[in-house]
């Protein structure tokens, strides 16, 4: 089970921003969009990411002079990313040890897609589920 399954069914588009934006355009894209956070790409590589909590610890430390900043100031970087071949489970133990909640996915240096830790965790429900009932079936039928 690979983060290539995940994108087969949640797709390959990804809200992304570049590393001058302005703080106060990019809260407001989360905002309007409800998403937790955008990769930083620029010419085309993935250089930082930008989520909820870069911005309340700007704003705790900088107070409102944060949202005049540019995301290139702000933004969490290097971006840890992971490749479409990275085992689920390898992902969500990536999230836990490095306190994230969403990854990158590049292949051949291009952004290719996004997963959340909500994606992978309802990607594992999803199959215990299925093989509990393909077992049920399984047992009924024995």
């Amino acid at each position: 089970m690979t983060v290539a399954a995940i994108l087969q069914h949640k797709g390959h588009d990804v809200v992304q921003v570049q590393p001058g934006d302005s703080v106060l355009s990019v809260v407001k894209l989360i905002a309007e969009r409800r998403i937790g956070c955008v990769p930083v790409v620029d010419a085309g590589h993935v250089v930082g990411i930008f989520s909820e909590r870069d911005f309340l610890y700007h704003v705790a430390q900088d107070g409102p002079s944060a949202l005049e900043r540019t995301v290139e100031q702000v933004m969490t970087a290097p971006a840890i990313t992971i490749d479409a071949d990275t085992p689920v489970m390898h992902c969500l133990s990536l999230m836990t040890k490095r306190r994230v909640r969403h990854l990158p996915v590049v292949i051949d240096g291009a952004l290719a897609g996004l997963v959340s830790i909500g994606d992978l965790v309802k990607y594992r429900i999803d199959r215990i589920e299925s093989e509990a009932a393909a077992l049920r079936d399984y047992i009924q039928t024995a």
